[in-house]
Parts: C-alpha cells; sequence; structure tokens
C-alpha cells in the first residue's frame, strides 16, 4: 500500500505543512503502508528542504526506515516503512 501527499495547495502555510506531514506518517502507521509518496513540487526547492528537515527529526525519524529522493522528478520523495513486529529484529543473530 501506498500513500501520497501533495504539498501544492498548502506551499506557503508552515503549521499546515506540519500537521499534514505528521498526518501522513501516522496513517501510514495506523494502515501499515510500505511506502509514502510527497509531493513538495520542483519550485525553489524550498518546500522540499522544510520537508526533509520535517522527517530529520528524531521524534519523526524513528517513525519510518528511510527517505529516497527520485532520481527521475526531483520533486517528489518517498519515504520507507518498515511495519516488523516488536521483536521481528531480534533472535536472527549470524
Amino acid at each position: 500500500m501506498k500513500i501520497k501527499l501533495d504539498l501544492h495547495d498548502i506551499f506557503n502555510k508552515g503549521q499546515e505543512i506540519d500537521r499534514a506531514l505528521r498526518g501522513v506518517i501516522d496513517e501510514a502507521i495506523a494502515k501499515k503502508a510500505a511506502m509514502v509518496e510527497i509531493i513538495p513540487g520542483k519550485g525553489s526547492g524550498a518546500l522540499k528542504k522544510k520537508v526533509l528537515r520535517f522527517l530529520d527529526q528524531r521524534e519523526i525519524k524513528q517513525l519510518y526506515h528511510r527517505v529516497e529522493k527520485d532520481g527521475d522528478n526531483w520533486g517528489r520523495l518517498f519515504v520507507h516503512f518498515r511495519h516488523d513486529a516488536p521483536t521481528g529484529r531480534r533472535g536472527r543473530g549470524r
């Protein structure tokens, strides 16, 4: 499952951007989505930087697995999730 968030309509509303980003992260966790596609758009790049700063916050960063920048469309980001069981990675020592 993939969830999509297009920020074009709220590109200049800082508080709404943060709420929308937090909301889509929470939705992905609740629905166990594998990925969230975030579209900050191309523009000046300021909104993309804001999104990346949001995602880099410690309390947010621990909620997802990794962020991927789209190599073909620099106005798009992918946030990947792993929904492991609480002990999913333990006990596999090699």
